[in-house]
């Protein structure tokens, strides 16, 4: 009786070890996340001292993302392992697909065993499990889970492979030369390389989807829908909790690659953007972003030219007609220029080409805001009105109406 009572004890306590290293493993990932819990003031809120920037990391770049101006820069073109960073490239691909109406939010992804099995970072995906195209973005973005960015590659692409292309070519269209994906989330492989210029310039990219800062901008999420298990999601960066502002946008660590970020904050209608690439540590790597997003945000300031909804000029469908519409501003429309810039800004209608008819709410082009020669921004219009060109019927009335006028 009591060897049975051993053997029962030693199966129990077996069972259990198991356990624990089940939910061990489910808690490591390639970014170390437990490791980084751990809170360091100055690597967050870093300052800089004048004339006096030092970047630890192999590689670094601040750039004011509006204009495209680079504030500061350290081996920019030099090729690198971008780790998890890659996932932006994934989430462009999927907020573009989003924002075309390709696909919508509410779309089903079923999970299969290939994205299953990657390893390091997971939102620990079951196969068979269907989730959301928004919950496998959150998956992407928050937690930076592997297996959330291949259901996500398999979804748009079909196959990993087909959406690792679809990721090269848009690349290439963005003019990102140093830039080589083989895969779709940044696991290590060989010849997998891209550089701080090239992820600034996907980053910028993807800022143009405002929807996907609430995903990167989330610190923690829980996805209980369907499972008896929630899915516990824990932002992998740091500076989304201790950095005023910062709402996004993606981590990246392996051995080869270090650690890496592509960090963007907001302050008074400010934004930066700051990639690092090759941080020692992820204390470093916070405080190097978080050092030069603080310097761009003292040199920069943003002037506001228009509320979102307000009037920005009114167009006719044509000539000698009545028939028009007031072009409205979308959103707020913020400029970023240097501190102590003279001069007044000045803005230029863009309209895409005249349509025969709009709805109320329909895109109707942009406008652009110069400082002298140089474009500092643009911000979309929208028509205010429903309204139709006017047929030849019309156009003969309102000829003949102003033609009386002028009689009398």
């Amino acid at each position: 009786m009591n060897k049975n009572i051993i053997k029962i004890i030693s199966f129990v306590l077996l069972c259990l070890l198991s356990l624990s290293n089940i939910t061990v493993s489910a808690s490591l990932n390639q970014e170390k996340i437990l490791e980084e819990e751990s809170y360091d003031e100055f690597a967050t809120n870093a300052v800089f001292e004048e004339g006096n920037i030092v970047v630890e990391a192999r590689s670094a770049l601040l750039m004011e993302p509006v204009s495209g101006t680079i504030l500061y820069e350290k081996n920019i073109d030099e090729k690198f392992a971008p780790a998890s960073v890659t996932k932006i490239m994934t989430m462009l691909l999927a907020m573009e697909a989003v924002d075309s109406g390709k696909i919508s939010l509410q779309d089903k992804i079923t999970c299969s065993e290939n994205a299953k099995k990657m390893g390091g970072s997971t939102m620990l995906l079951d196969t068979g499990e269907v989730r959301t195209v928004e919950e496998i973005l959150k998956g992407i973005a928050i937690a930076s889970g592997n297996d959330a960015a291949v259901a996500m590659a398999e979804f748009l692409g079909g196959t990993e492979e087909a959406f690792v292309q679809m990721m090269n070519t848009r690349a290439q269209e963005l003019g990102m030369t140093n830039t080589t994906f083989k895969n779709c989330n940044g696991l290590p492989v060989e010849g997998h390389l891209s550089s701080a210029r090239d992820i600034a310039t996907m980053s910028m990219e993807l800022l143009k989807h405002k929807g996907i800062l609430k995903y990167t901008g989330t610190y923690m999420e829980t996805i209980s829908e369907g499972r008896k298990t929630p899915i516990e999601l824990v932002n992998h960066n740091k500076l989304v909790r201790f950095f005023n502002g910062c709402d996004g946008l993606k981590t990246g660590f392996t051995d080869e690659a270090k650690y890496c970020i592509s960090a963007t904050a907001v302050h008074d209608g400010v934004r930066m953007l700051s990639v690092i690439m090759g941080a020692p540590t992820f204390k470093v790597r916070n405080r190097d972003a978080s050092m030069l997003m603080n310097y761009g945000f003292s040199k920069f300031e943003g002037k506001k030219i228009f509320d979102k909804d307000a009037d920005v000029e009114k167009i006719y469908l044509g000539k000698n007609t009545d028939r028009f519409f007031i072009a409205k501003a979308q959103d707020d429309l913020v400029i970023v220029v240097p501190k102590g810039t003279d001069g007044e800004p000045t803005t230029k209608v863009v309209l895409d080409e005249l349509k025969d008819s709009y709805n109320m709410g329909d895109v109707v082009g942009k406008c652009e805001v110069y400082m002298g020669d140089n474009k500092v921004g643009e911000g979309l219009l929208y028509a205010d009105r429903d309204v139709e060109k006017a047929n030849f019927i019309d156009n003969f009335k309102y000829n003949m109406k102003n033609l009386f006028k002028k009689g009398i």
